[in-house]
């Protein structure tokens, strides 16, 4: 039996400070938010992040993580180094590069001692409104311990900017994609394999994207007992009302960031399932700032060189039995 401890983080606006063609495009874009972005800034946004999730684990740092709001592989490589050498472990990359007009993308970083991935089971599944946005990542990983295989899939879905109930649509396909690569998956795999969804939602567990689009659930009976609908069990119910979320806007938390199983991590023969009491939002002091997620903000837009993200990581652990 191996324990694997599994992190999400929305790293908040991780770009790049090379004049590469992408990050001269973030530029056209995002205009004077950008400006002063230095390497120095970059290096102190990295350091502040890596020492973060060095306390996670009992020290020892996530086996897997996933994160979005990362710009290209060049600065996701910076990142993945400085995290290698404060953990002395090593990393492997599954990175989604996106279309994105913002340049933000979702990858994965693995322990390359303890997983495979087979590079013809790696897919990224873009969701499009006028134009390219962000992907779905899905990843098949194989536990160099057990041999038991087991799919990721990485979320960001598109953000509620304009009004919540504006962008809602987009995020209602965002979730209609998700179901479907989720049937997809069982259809090739079996109802037994395990998939473990997350993400940054830009929606809470109770909102229409999220329960009718992406057919998640706080009914661990209804995934159980799914015939021709795969849903999802979604682990992130219990913090809704407990005064904590993952991100703080108009005087509240809410509960954008989730996980969420499919039912082969559920029913009794599971390979892989998730230790109970285990789900947690990683809010440290340190990177609390009262009591929110204390922002590094860019500059021109509250740059704070102390800070670290606008999102509080969450966590779980998974038993491969």
């Amino acid at each position: 039996m191996a324990n694997y401890y599994v992190t999400w983080w929305n790293l908040e606006n991780l770009f790049d400070s090379e004049n590469a063609p992408r990050t001269d495009k973030l530029r056209r874009v995002l205009k004077k938010e950008l400006e002063g972005w230095t390497d120095e800034i970059l290096e102190k946004k990295i350091y502040q992040l890596v020492k973060m999730l060095r306390t996670i684990n009992g020290l020892n740092g996530p086996d897997i993580l996933g994160v979005c709001e990362v710009e290209n592989e060049s600065v996701l490589n910076k990142f993945r180094d400085a995290l290698q050498q404060a953990l002395d472990r090593g990393y492997n990359i599954i990175h989604a590069d996106t279309q994105d007009e913002r340049g933000i993308d979702v990858a994965f970083l693995y322990d390359k001692e303890k997983f495979a991935v087979d590079p013809q089971k790696v897919f990224f599944h873009t969701i499009v409104k006028r134009y390219a946005t962000r992907d779905i990542v899905q990843v098949t990983l194989r536990s160099k311990i057990s041999n038991t295989e087991f799919v990721l899939v990485g979320n960001h879905w598109p953000s509620r900017s304009g009004g919540q109930l504006e962008s809602e649509p987009y995020r209602m396909m965002a979730g209609e994609t998700l179901s479907y690569f989720s049937q997809r998956i069982q259809d090739v795999h079996g109802d037994d394999i395990p998939i473990l969804v997350m993400g940054d939602f830009n929606d809470e567990p109770f909102n229409r994207s999220i329960t009718e689009y992406a057919k998640s659930t706080v009914s661990a009976d209804r995934v159980l007992n799914a015939r021709s609908v795969p849903w999802l069990y979604n682990l992130m119910w219990e913090a809704i009302g407990s005064r904590a979320g993952t991100f703080y806007y108009s005087d509240e938390f809410n509960v954008l960031d989730q996980f969420m199983v499919s039912k082969g991590m559920l029913i009794d023969i599971a390979k892989l399932n998730v230790q109970q009491g285990s789900i947690r939002i990683e809010v440290f002091p340190e990177m609390s700032k009262n009591g929110t997620p204390w922002k590094f903000g860019r500059p021109g837009e509250g740059l704070d060189l102390n800070g670290y993200s606008d999102h509080f990581p969450i966590s779980l652990v998974l038993v491969d039995s």
